[in-house]
């Protein structure tokens, strides 16, 4: 195989039109069904499977096959079946859902609309994980051209991963036939630490998202009649919060939320933390003055892949600051969303949580928790040596200098399902979500070569799969 002319075949792919089908598809409002529960109405996503359906149909690959799943009130799953010259199958894995809006975008930039600066799409959804199709079918469309021979490949695109991939299983069902039984899952939604070598994703943490409410009033009243009599139920809920999580050191304190770290884990993180040292904390677009929780970036890692940790993400009952009366407010409700260590029980902890936050409330304030359906964590199994061998050579090849081996502190619910479903299978974890990409929030960003570079390096890996199947 020509390194070279598989370079050039994946850069003219994107270069004529992948960032235009990319832009396209920014602009549309495809947020998930958790943060757009009249998805199916709205027709963004339909809009969105479309655009991604018309550009499949249009890559010069003989004999594939592209089908839009669709069942009754759940969001689409778009499925590309490319045949394969040699046995078994490989599973190419993305999402076409997006997360909200969210505020403090730069001047020029916005969600919903893209913009290229310095090697850089701006908009929501490219990074997280509107690439993934473009850059699954590139890279086997590059291989193809050169005819390497290669396994059956499927690509799988769901359309609510930000929602815990809740249609998923229905989908995964009703697909069985069509999937088959993978040797090879190639997943492009994880993070990278720097943008300078090929990053592979070995554990992901769970996730657990629910809404805590405190009630001690029927109604508002005048702050300079009821406070000193009544307790404040932002008060209630620190109090409550408090029962989770050290306020100082932000340590989880529920015993179901902890898990032991296996030893290679810890190592690779070690390996990790020598590669990118400072950069672990200065990835994030800090206040200046202010610092990350220590300063050794072997501990920054574990705490945001081997740890559980809690964030509150939303409120409803506080008043913007300028409506904001003296009024003692008579209730709260926080979004809290809490990552759980990778091999941590979803169900357990969310039991665990609900008793700690409802059990004997101060001053007998009513308090519930309502918890999502919350999510599992996922630890890959070990590689197989041809497959540590392929990444480490590609990430050589393509990038000159060695992969790392990382954990990651986001969710992929797919990964955990299909681990269970297929134990003997072999998962290839990668993406595009490196420093300052800030998929989820302000300014999210796609570093364009090096997503080009990664597909280059996804090819490479198909390649040597196909030579397994070979013998």
């Amino acid at each position: 195989m020509d390194i070279a002319k598989l370079r050039a075949a994946i850069a003219e792919s994107w270069r004529e039109s992948v960032i235009d089908r990319l832009s396209a598809y920014v602009r549309i409002p495809n947020k998930s069904p958790m943060f757009d529960p009249d998805w199916e109405e709205n027709g963004h996503m339909e809009a969105a499977v479309t655009l991604m359906a018309e550009w499949c149909r249009a890559q010069p690959i003989a004999g594939m096959k592209v089908e839009v799943s669709r069942l009754p009130g759940r969001t689409p799953v778009l499925l590309v079946e490319v045949p394969g010259e040699l046995p078994g199958c490989v599973l190419l894995y993305g999402h076409m859902d997006k997360q909200p809006e969210f505020t403090g975008w730069q001047e020029g930039l916005g969600p919903w609309e893209p913009v290229q600066r310095e090697g850089k799409l701006y908009g929501r959804g490219a990074a997280d994980d509107g690439y993934a199709v473009f850059s699954a079918l590139t890279a086997i469309a590059a291989l193809k051209a050169q005819q390497v021979p290669l396994a059956r490949c499927v690509v799988l695109i769901e359309a609510c991963e930000e929602s815990g991939s809740v249609d998923l299983p229905a989908h995964l069902a009703a697909l069985d036939g069509a999937i088959g039984e993978p040797s090879l899952v190639v997943c492009l939604d994880a993070e990278c630490g720097n943008y300078d070598q090929l990053w592979c994703t070995t554990s992901l943490r769970g996730n657990l998202v629910g809404e805590l409410r405190v009630q001690v009033l029927e109604e508002g009243v005048h702050s300079g009649m009821a406070t000193g009599i009544a307790p404040t139920p932002f008060r209630i809920a620190e109090q409550l919060l408090s029962r989770l999580e050290n306020p100082v050191s932000g340590a989880l304190l529920l015993d179901e939320l902890s898990v032991p770290i296996p030893r290679d884990r810890l190592a690779q993180a070690r390996a990790a933390a020598r590669v990118l040292g400072d950069s672990v904390a200065d990835r994030l677009p800090w206040v200046k003055g202010v610092r990350a929780v220590c300063d050794d970036p072997v501990e920054l890692l574990i705490n945001s892949t081997w740890k559980a940790t809690l964030a509150v993400t939303g409120a409803d009952g506080l008043p913007p600051t300028v409506s904001a009366g003296n009024v003692l407010l008579p209730e709260l409700t926080f979004k809290i969303s809490l990552r759980l260590p990778p091999t941590c029980d979803p169900d357990g902890a969310a039991h665990a949580v609900k008793k700690c936050l409802e059990h004997d409330p101060p001053y007998g304030a009513r308090v519930s928790f309502q918890p999502g359906a919350p999510s599992g964590g996922w630890n890959a199994p070990s590689f197989a040596p041809w497959l540590e061998e392929s990444i480490q050579s590609a990430s050589r090849r393509i990038f000159d200098h060695d992969a790392v081996h990382a954990g990651c502190g986001g969710t992929i619910p797919f990964m955990g399902m299909l681990g269970e479903r297929f134990p003997d299978t072999q998962f290839f974890i990668t993406g595009v979500l490196g420093p300052h990409a800030n998929a989820h929030g302000p300014n999210e960003f796609l570093h364009l070569e090096y997503a080009q570079k990664l597909t280059a390096c996804v090819a490479l890996v198909l390649a040597d799969h196909a030579r397994t199947r070979k013998t």
